[in-house]
């Protein structure tokens, strides 16, 4: 089973205010009562800070948590919100912690109107994008080409995630300007797409006008435990944004949903992507 020490964090942090809130605790009234610093607790509970052992069972007994085996799955959590993930070595060149939660996720549904999501892109395209970005030291490419293929290993895992991708043909047109690249790209998709059921590609063509997701672009994450509520995760220029209120990420699937209707199906899809490299 994957794990991944960013979504155990994120499930720590809200078993830490779950406990204080069914304790009656104010936050305040937590940190008084244990003798700690005004920012300790909220750092914990933001997940700017990662409690160890000692700390856990004290807030523990402070809310009154007995049971032995609640006990054990809250200290459990915090050694693993503590491993390194593969990716921290890269963190030089990682804007965020992304892949940390797209690393023990299920399913992943993206939708992405200007680049090839980064699952399916080869490493030209990778490098080809990097250096567009105009920040970039040729070293700093070859480490963003590495880790994407590295992050790609996901796909061929037993227990590899579903992913389900719907690439507007704007992406695709853009590679016009470097038939080798378009070649290799598009080429990649239609394998990928053939070789693995778990893999689902759609293509919305510019003729499909108007839709649910001209907002730009967005990756929704959903995990097989119901202790990991759904994420949206819309990229920037810098750090990305994450959207975890139900509300909100109900109306990304809904717009996600209606942009994958809008798209072509799986085979019409596949069957557009030879045709744009004949």
């Amino acid at each position: 089973m994957r794990q991944s020490p960013t979504v155990r964090k994120r499930r720590l942090v809200a078993e830490l205010k779950h406990m204080r809130e069914a304790a009656g605790y104010t936050v305040d009234a937590a940190r008084r009562e244990l003798g700690w610093s005004s920012g300790r607790l909220n750092h914990m509970e933001s997940g700017r800070s990662r409690p160890d052992s000692s700390a856990l069972r004290d807030l523990m007994n402070t809310y009154g948590v007995t049971d032995p085996a609640r006990r054990e799955a809250v200290l459990a959590l915090g050694r693993q919100s503590k491993e390194r993930g593969w990716w921290d070595v890269y963190a030089d060149v990682l804007p965020d912690t992304y892949i940390g939660f797209e690393a023990e996720a299920a399913v992943i549904s993206t939708y992405q109107p200007i680049v090839i999501p980064g699952l399916l892109q080869t490493p030209d395209y990778t490098a080809a994008i990097a250096r567009a970005a105009l920040l970039r030291t040729s070293v700093e490419i070859e480490r963003i080409v590495a880790v994407r293929k590295e992050r790609q290993k996901l796909l061929a895992r037993d227990d590899a995630p579903e992913l389900r991708a719907v690439v507007d043909e704007a992406a695709l047109l853009r590679l016009c300007r470097d038939p080798l690249l378009a070649r290799q790209q598009i080429g990649h998709l239609i394998e990928t797409a053939e070789a693995l059921n778990t893999v689902t590609i759609r293509v919305l063509p510019i003729d499909a006008g108007i839709h649910s997701a001209t907002f730009g672009a967005m990756v929704i994450l959903d995990y097989a435990d119901p202790l990991d509520p759904s994420i949206v995760y819309l990229e920037t220029r810098a750090e990305g944004l994450y959207l975890e209120e139900p509300r909100q990420v109900a109306g990304y699937r809904q717009a996600f949903d209606h942009v994958a209707m809008d798209a072509l199906s799986k085979a019409e899809s596949i069957e557009f992507l030879k045709k744009a490299i004949e």
